[in-house]
């Protein structure tokens, strides 16, 4: 039997919503909000997948659905991961042809009475998603893009990881973490062992992921766990309450702008 027959295959990227789940879950909220995970295909490294930042927008998402009554989506799994070009296996689209598939997307939900979306971005070079969102509701829709990076922030906070949001750049230790909890059939030997720092990044976009790591590691992968995992996901999907809230109000003011964090 060869190796593709016996490795496990990724589970509940796919949503199982009937038509009538998506009906009754409308009917008990005032505005649907939709969820729409954005990942990617492209190197992670010797021990995580290709799809790593599909599986983890995707782990967020679904954490958001559990919490929250949200319409959620299959994700979009290519996206511009151009910098990693330098690595085999890594597929993109340009961020033209991104910023059509979302707004198609988000044309088509709001013909079907949902007139929110939220993008959850699993890859950091989906720069264009920001300007989608931008666009968007400047012309009145209701879009927003998630998570941001205060909500990354206090979710590493509140899970322990040492690690900090610019060293923890790609293949690190918050997605080790996640895919330990969500995905640990997925992770091969090796992160124990793998970690690169490379802070100082400020040619990225000109000269490509290659310039600043041989291994396509940037991160300290070693000090992942499943329990931050967890945790960071539980953390994401209670910074998502005010995403909620501000897509559902009435007005566009900023749910709890002038409350001090806990």
């Amino acid at each position: 039997m060869s190796d593709a027959q016996t490795r496990p295959a990724a589970h509940s990227l796919v949503p199982a919503d009937t038509t009538e789940d998506v009906r009754t879950r409308g009917a008990g909220v005032s505005r649907q909000v939709a969820v729409l995970p954005v990942g990617s295909f492209e190197q992670h490294g010797p021990f995580l997948p290709l799809a790593t930042d599909t599986l983890v927008a995707c782990a967020i998402a679904r954490e958001i659905a559990a919490a929250h009554p949200v319409h959620l989506l299959p994700p979009v799994t290519i996206s511009c991961s151009h910098e990693h070009a330098g690595w085999p296996g890594t597929v993109s689209i340009s961020s033209v042809t991104l910023h059509a598939v979302i707004r198609d997307i988000a044309a088509s939900l709001r013909r079907s009475g949902v007139d929110s979306l939220v993008l959850v971005n699993g890859h950091g070079g989906n720069y264009v998603l920001g300007n989608v969102v931008q666009e968007s509701s400047a012309r009145g829709e209701r879009m927003a893009l998630f998570p941001a990076p205060e909500d990354w922030e206090a979710a590493r906070e509140r899970a322990g990881v040492e690690t900090s949001l610019l060293t923890d750049m790609h293949a690190g230790e918050i997605e080790t973490s996640i895919l330990l909890h969500a995905h640990p059939e997925l992770i091969r030997p090796g992160y124990e062992t793998s970690d690169f720092v490379a802070d100082d990044r400020r040619h990225l976009l000109t000269l490509g992921m290659s310039a600043y790591t041989d291994s396509g590691v940037i991160g300290r992968p070693s000090l992942g766990s499943a329990e931050k995992g967890k945790r960071l996901l539980a953390s994401l999907a209670d910074s998502f309450g005010a995403y909620v809230s501000l897509l559902t109000s009435a007005d566009d003011s900023v749910p709890g702008s002038g409350d001090a964090r806990e």
